[in-house]
């Protein structure tokens, strides 16, 4: 029940049969009997005993609408002490971890088996999509200059939504490994036992191990923490995919993937954490030395023991085979020349590139990757000289008969080292436009006593911003003293030039600017980097200045702002330098949190629409970055169907999206999973930019159709959110937001400011909170609203045009098939309870009762515009994977309310306070998204 699954689940998306259902079952109860014995055995029968009974009324309830189970679970629960009580609340917590694991491998199977009745490739797959190919008569030449010249970005980032800990994740990924060799062999007898054994055994060390963190993470522990998935699947997935995709095109082709130059790297991984530092003061100038250390650390290690084994694995020798007059001088360059290796020159070349990286990891300052003695060697300058050795040997591999050799670890090293280079991922820079804007204005007024920068209007900025990027004249004086914030936002520019000098420039391509609401946003970083060396006298520069427009006022301006500042002549030649190309990046959660799910995702649509109209005119490439979430409310759901929703023209082979939080580890870490989900982005990008999508009958009038509903669901959501007195109170005390904030599951502050404003709050955990009281009010609040003034106005035919688009407009289909996993995932009944936390009785019951008149509303428009009786009845599957949750949510809900309403008492304790976050993160499991 992942929110970002990978696959279309459009009107027409049916479930899988009955045998993976089955398999899943088992999956399921084997892991269940195994916790279930654990439990036995570490806590006794008698919490046994009451877990056991909790479950199975709650199944009850949840089947039968049983309200003598409804009444027995109330009594079960609220008779528990606070010991007793975190005893269930693990219990039922695990559970939803490893039905998670069990799901996650279901799906692997089901990738494994394709599409069931031998209906041909699924949708979403590499397969699929060149069998679309095919069918619209792309030949295999443009199919290979697309990917030539395409770029597709995951972008890993930090925010706080990940609520297990990394401990937690190793052994969970332990017992997948074992879940799916138990499904690929089939052990009988002994070879069962064993497997079942090492899976107890797993699941025994996650019972004894502390669920929670005690103290908060760094941001370099956020930063070992995504490099773990470094190790688990990108280094050795990425270069599997793009065999995959040389491999497809050379049987286009019909010839070997030898026999055809190879594609260009388009699959790129970049990274936020240790760069991000909008709102967090703890990402420094030593924070970002630290971080791209270990960046290189990570590579340096991996390409290390790959070599390692490669020289073990080319034992050729020369008495048997010929070898290229290159390879012959790489083995004799060697410094490494044992007496039995003499006649084996593929195995002292290897061991010469070897050596020579060991030394380029210690000039590095990764001599921590170097794990055994190795002979003096030069070091390599950057990772073009490496890849030149590594093409020596596949070369002399190929011309002298040993193809399939080539085509083993070699071909996925020499792919892995154009992919990382020395640097792993790139990583991006971000701050908040704010800061720029306030060091500048120190800056001209030191340079020029009387300066009144802030003041200015925006021409007037531009005006001066434009006459210091002309000059060569540094701004920065060595003998002035500058503010701490000034000081701070220059070291980490210095220590990006620095890292462009060690590293290249691919180390660090893209600079953002965080709410950015004019061109003088822009200017103002150009003039920044300027002073470091990153934007140069002669108008080029050595980073993308990339705008982030986050509300809904900013997406509206971004197409007037990008016309302005491309009006610039010393901005256009930066954009000249950069290949004429300008990413721009689009932010769904701040834009949600402003206008709501169905305005947000709408302006969205439009500013993509406009943006590609603007860049056409400027005759500048534009490469959207998607700033998506992982929950639907911040623009999480399948990430297939959203990149084949967007407007034509604004993929065009290029395009970056964030990966966030919990959402990283439930793609990534499974490397059979992680190659699923990058072959679907890869997928996605071709579909969307190379083959026809459905177009609508009548789009300018279905636009108009979504501009009103847009604006009705605006008013009705702002008018709850901001507009409503004591709705801040409501909010604060009927979900777990103070609580989630002293959580130790991120670096960054929960809000920008200490102030309780909804404005203030950061979009995460203003997600997270509506989450786990089971509301999800951003992922549906003001449809309801929107539909129904829709069909007052315009009657029968108003909603036969709403069926209509939903049927044949894709950006309509995928924001009703969001939506309604989201209303899936939403319990009334559960939300009431926590709106009894609000001490004000009328402020509940007015806040409460719109909320619940709104989600009524809502999912009455789904079904009469989606045509079902039922939310997901059109996806069994799914259907059935959530309603599986709730009993196991539910009770997980229950003794969070119970918990919050101690901890918030005069009696509340620290073992409360545990409680309450242990329930976070069984809530956040049994959800699949938390923020």
């Amino acid at each position: 029940m992942s929110d970002d699954d990978g696959m279309t689940r459009g009107p027409a998306r049916a479930a899988n049969g009955n045998g993976s259902d089955a398999a899943l079952k088992d999956d399921i109860r084997f892991l269940g009997r195994i916790l279930g014995d654990i439990v036995r055995l570490n806590e006794g029968a008698e919490v046994f005993d009451l877990v056991e009974r909790i479950r199975q009324t709650s199944i009850r309830f949840h089947r039968d609408e049983d309200r003598a189970a409804h009444d027995e679970l109330d009594a079960l629960l609220g008779g528990m002490d606070t010991v007793q009580g975190l005893k269930i609340v693990r219990a039922f917590s695990y559970f939803s971890h490893l039905a998670n694991i069990a799901e996650d491998q279901d799906r692997l199977r089901q990738s494994r088996a394709g599409m069931p009745d031998g209906d041909g490739p699924a949708a979403g797959t590499l397969d699929y999509a060149m069998a679309r190919a095919a069918t619209d008569g792309l030949d295999p030449d443009r199919l290979a200059a697309f990917f030539d010249t395409a770029r597709v970005g995951p972008v890993l980032t930090a925010h706080p939504t990940e609520v297990r800990r990394k401990s937690t994740l190793t052994r969970e990924a332990e017992i997948a490994r074992l879940l799916d060799r138990r499904d690929r062999e089939r052990p009988q007898g002994e070879e069962a036992a064993a497997i079942e054994e090492e899976v107890t055994r797993a699941v025994l060390t996650l019972w004894q191990t502390a669920m929670l963190r005690r103290t908060r993470l760094t941001v370099i522990d956020e930063v070992v923490n995504g490099l773990s998935y470094y190790d688990e699947t990108f280094l050795t997935e990425v270069p599997a995919v793009h065999a995959r995709v040389e491999d497809m095109l050379a049987r286009r082709a019909g010839s070997t993937a030898e026999a055809r130059a190879g594609v260009a790297s388009f699959l790129k991984m970049g990274s936020w954490i240790g760069g991000d530092r909008d709102g967090n003061p703890f990402v420094t100038a030593d924070v970002l030395r630290t971080t791209m250390r270990l960046h290189t650390r990570q590579a340096m290690k991996f390409y290390l023991a790959e070599l390692h084994e490669l020289g073990a694995e080319l034992s050729l020798s020369a008495t048997l085979v010929p070898v290229s007059d290159d390879l012959a001088a790489l083995a004799a360059a060697s410094p490494v020349t044992p007496e039995h290796q003499r006649q084996e020159p593929y195995r002292l070349a290897v061991a010469g590139i070897h050596a020579r990286m060991a030394a380029t990891a210690e000039a590095l300052d990764a001599a921590d990757a170097v794990t055994r003695p190795v002979p003096a060697a030069p070091r390599y300058a950057d990772p073009a000289g490496l890849a030149r050795d590594l093409d020596v040997v596949h070369e002399s591999l190929v011309a002298n008969g040993s193809v399939l050799l080539a085509r083993g670890r070699l071909r996925r090293l020499r792919r892995a080292v154009d992919c990382f280079g020395f640097h792993l991922a790139v990583l991006d820079l971000r701050q908040n436009s704010a800061v720029h804007e306030r060091t500048v204005a120190e800056l001209l007024e030191v340079a020029a006593p009387g300066t009144d920068y802030l003041s200015l209007d925006e021409e007037a900025r531009i005006a001066v911003l434009e006459r210091e990027l002309a000059t060569t004249r540094p701004l920065v004086s060595p003998f002035a003293k500058y503010c701490e914030e000034t000081t701070a936002e220059f070291a980490i520019f210095a220590e990006a030039a620095a890292t462009h000098r060690r590293l290249g420039p691919q180390a660090i391509e893209n600079v953002i600017i965080s709410k950015t609401d004019g061109a003088s946003d822009l200017l103002e970083l150009a003039l920044l980097l300027k002073e470091v060396g990153l934007v140069r006298p002669d108008g080029t520069a050595a980073v993308n200045i990339v705008p982030l427009f986050e509300t809904i006022a900013d997406l509206r301006a971004a197409p007037q702002i990008m016309r302005r500042v491309f009006a610039c002549p010393a901005y256009r030649r930066l954009v000249a330098s950069r290949g004429e190309m300008q990413e721009v990046m689009l932010g769904y959660s701040d834009s949600n949190k402003d206008g709501g799910f169905v305005t947000s995702r709408w302006e969205l649509y439009k500013a993509e629409t406009e943006l590609v109209a603007c860049f056409r005119e400027a005759g500048v490439a534009l490469r959207l970055f998607h700033g998506r979430g992982g929950s639907v409310g911040r623009g999480g759901g399948s990430a297939y169907d959203a990149i084949l929703a967007q407007p034509a023209g604004a993929v065009g082979g290029r395009i970056r999206v964030t990966e966030q939080g919990e959402i990283i580890s439930s793609k990534y870490a499974n490397p059979g999973l992680g190659r699923r989900n990058l072959e679907t982005f890869v997928a996605a990008t071709l579909e969307a930019s190379l083959l026809p999508q459905p177009a609508c009958a009548d789009l300018e009038a279905d636009m108009a159709a979504m501009e009103e509903l847009s604006d009705t669901a605006f008013t009705a959501y702002r008018a709850l959110v901001y507009e409503t007195p004591g709705f801040e109170d409501y909010f604060w005390a009927s979900t777990v937001i103070t609580e989630i904030a002293s959580l130790n599951i991120g670096s960054r502050p929960a809000s920008r400011s200490r102030t309780r404003r909804i404005e203030d709050l950061r979009a995460i955990p203003w997600v997270f909170s509506w989450s786990q009281c089971r509301a999800m009010l951003p992922g549906w609040y003001g449809f309801g609203a929107a539909v129904t003034a829709w069909r007052d106005r315009h009657g029968e035919a108003g909603l036969d045009r709403l069926r209509r688009m939903y049927r044949d407009w894709p950006f309509f289909t995928t924001l009703l098939s969001n939506m309604e996993m989201v209303l899936a995932k939403t319990s009334m009944a559960i939300a009431s309870r926590y709106a009894e936390l609000v001490p004000d009785e009328a402020l509940r019951e007015a806040v409460f009762g719109r909320i619940r008149a709104e989600w009524q509303s809502s999912e009455a428009a789904l079904l009469a515009i989606t045509g079902q009786t039922m939310v997901l009845e059109r996806t069994p599957q799914l259907a059935r994977s959530i309603r599986d949750r709730f009993p196991y949510l539910d009770p997980l809900n229950h003794v969070q309310v119970e918990m919050l309403r101690q901890h918030r008492s005069e009696a509340g304790s620290d073992r409360h306070l545990s409680g309450i976050h242990l329930t976070i993160n069984g809530i956040s499991a049994g959800l699949r998204n938390s923020g």
